[in-house]
């Protein structure tokens, strides 16, 4: 005989599974205790939050099983924002929430909750385990349904329960499951015909791609080559599109830079290619093709008339030989051209700008030095808010660097829990959390847990005093900012004193002594950068309505150009190999 909780572990630990992330206690206590027996590592967080965001992160990163436990009411209850987080990017994550004595349910009871009803909109499968007998079976359809692909499983045990003792004969979870990691959907004849003969129609085509687009960029490019098409990506997409891509247009929506806009505007048809790209204000409404796994993304953003249901390599593997190659290469000659006008055009204000400021620092010189100097291989997590738009144009991608960001959720304090659960799944690689000094303080007690678990993690904060985001979403709809700054805090100080090594950096000519000497640092550091809380930044195709409300509000210090970092490298890169067609007269 043993009991649930020691079954259920010894299962994860067959699984492969090294860690759960949580706070122990209470309910949760024989599971606690279980882990302790067989071994595994318990990353103990200050937040359950935190631990929901690192295992999500952990799954996504290394993607495998992860698994995050909570104890009764007030504890499991903090998982909802990381559950979010990873069920939406999908992650094979499993959250193990504790409940009271099953006798006490329905009775309030002290922190009684209903976690079986708080789940449901964070999470694919989510079920309450009544019996010891039936637990194992239930964990094997929670593992099972996480691991398919149907994001976050929800395990709901009560306290009682996984004190249990259950028979050695007792129905055993299967250690079999389908996992799926390299699914290959065929596209239906019918709706790959009928997007070929619109290409086929079609004079100029852009593409637009996203993360969807990851694992087929050869594919991709293919297609690019064959019908001429400029290729845009999303900022999820970005760093696995971007790099040697000779047909970058760079990136649209808020965050956007270069001609990716124009490109989609000016195109007789737009393909959106592995993307689920939600703002409809930048999406051509007319003669959009799709192409996606998912079916339920199709024309959900804007009307599609040609979609396609498919993986984006098994749907151009199909479509390519039926393509008839486009041999007029102007429409692509232009945007690449007026991708690199545009850049250009940046850089040279950005450099006037930045030379004759020194104090504040502009976050984009930190953005800048910060992707010099960091390895190939780095990791990245960021911050939802201003550290977004300063990754988007900073971080340069080359096949070998990751990022995770609140891509989908949107929330902000994802970047140092996220980056706690990299770190756990790759403790030899760099791992970067980029902060805005608003995310951080959200979930600063996680300090503590990089310094209990001697995580080296480089914590660097952008710190300007400000919820610059914020800023600039009530700047633009004409509100003067109203509660988005606030008192300095020096967060290396903070740091300090949790016993993390840190570097404050208030001079622009500290920046890269100071940062080359914390990315080398053998253990946690962090280095808080005061920023210009007036470097904001907006789009490149400013509408009026935009126009309209920063002149209401009466702006006068507000950075609209932003920097590009060494994306402007690829765009020179690409002009040159136009080759003949760079006499084409441009209009």
């Amino acid at each position: 005989m043993t009991n649930f909780a020691t079954q259920l572990v010894a299962h994860l630990e067959e699984l492969g599974v090294k860690r759960i992330y949580g706070l122990v206690g209470d309910s949760l206590n024989p599971l606690s205790d279980a882990v302790r027996k067989h071994g595994l590592e318990w990353v103990h967080v200050r937040n359950e939050e935190a631990a929901a965001f690192a295992a999500g992160a952990d799954a996504l990163a290394s993607d495998e099983l992860a698994v995050c436990g909570g104890s009764c009411g007030p504890g499991n209850t903090h998982f909802v924002q990381g559950l979010f987080e990873a069920h939406r990017n999908g992650s094979k994550l499993l959250a193990i929430a504790s409940h009271i004595p099953s006798a006490e349910i329905g009775s309030s009871f002290f922190q009684e909750t209903h976690p079986e009803l708080l789940f449901q909109e964070c999470s694919g499968y989510l079920e309450m385990v009544h019996s010891a007998e039936q637990g194992m079976r239930v964990l094997h359809n929670a593992i099972q349904s996480t691991l398919a692909g149907n994001g976050v499983s929800v395990l709901v045990v009560p306290g009682d329960v996984f004190a249990d003792d259950v028979a050695d004969d007792a129905y055993t979870a299967s250690g079999n499951y389908a996992v799926g990691k390299e699914r290959r959907v065929y596209p239906d004849p019918h709706e790959a015909a009928r997007l070929v003969e619109a290409i086929n129609k079609a004079d100029t085509v852009t593409i637009f791609a996203g993360y969807g687009a990851r694992n087929a960029r050869e594919e991709l490019f293919a297609l690019a080559e064959k019908i001429k098409a400029p290729v845009g990506h999303s900022f999820r997409g970005k760093m696995y599109i971007e790099h040697d891509n000779p047909f970058d247009v760079g990136m649209s929506g808020l965050l956007g830079y270069g001609a990716c806009h124009e490109a989609s505007k000016e195109a007789d048809l737009f393909l959106m290619i592995g993307t689920d790209f939600p703002y409809v204000d930048w999406l051509p409404s007319k003669n959009v093709g799709q192409i996606d796994i998912d079916g339920s993304h199709i024309g959900r953003r804007t009307p599609v008339a040609y979609p396609v249901v498919g993986d984006v390599a098994s749907v151009i593997d199909n479509i390519l030989p039926h393509i008839e190659e486009k041999k007029n290469r102007k429409f692509l000659d232009k945007m690449l051209k007026r991708h690199a006008e545009l850049l250009e055009d940046v850089v040279d204000k950005y450099t006037h700008k930045a030379a004759e400021a020194k104090k504040p620092i502009h976050p984009e010189l930190a953005a800048s030095v910060l992707d010099e100097l960091a390895d190939d291989d780095a990791y990245f997590t960021v911050d939802t808010g201003m550290c977004n738009v300063w990754s988007s144009r900073y971080l340069t991608p080359n096949g070998k660097r990751d990022e995770q960001a609140s891509f989908l959720h949107g929330t902000m304090a994802n970047a140092l829990p996220m980056a706690i659960g990299i770190q756990c799944a790759f403790p030899d690689r760099q791992v970067i959390s980029w902060h805005g000094d608003g995310g951080l303080s959200m979930l600063l007690g996680e300090l503590l847990t990089v310094r209990l678990h001697n995580l080296p993690l480089k914590m660097i904060v952008f710190n300007n005093s400000s919820l610059g985001m914020v800023k600039l979403e009530m700047l633009v709809a004409g509100f003067p900012d109203f509660e988005t700054d606030h008192e300095h805090v020096n967060f290396a100080a903070i740091a300090e004193g949790a016993g993390i090594k840190s570097f404050r950096i208030e001079e622009a000519e500290d920046l890269k002594p100071v940062l080359t000497e914390a990315l080398a640092f053998d253990g946690p550091v962090l280095v808080d950068i005061v920023t210009d809380p007036d470097a904001l930044s907006l789009p490149p195709d400013i509408t009026w309505d935009m126009l309209k409300g920063f002149t209401t509000a009466g702006v006068k210090t507000l950075t609209l150009e932003g920097g590009v970092g060494r994306m402007i490298d690829l765009a020179r890169s690409n002009l040159r190999h136009i080759g003949a067609a760079a006499s084409i007269e441009f209009k």
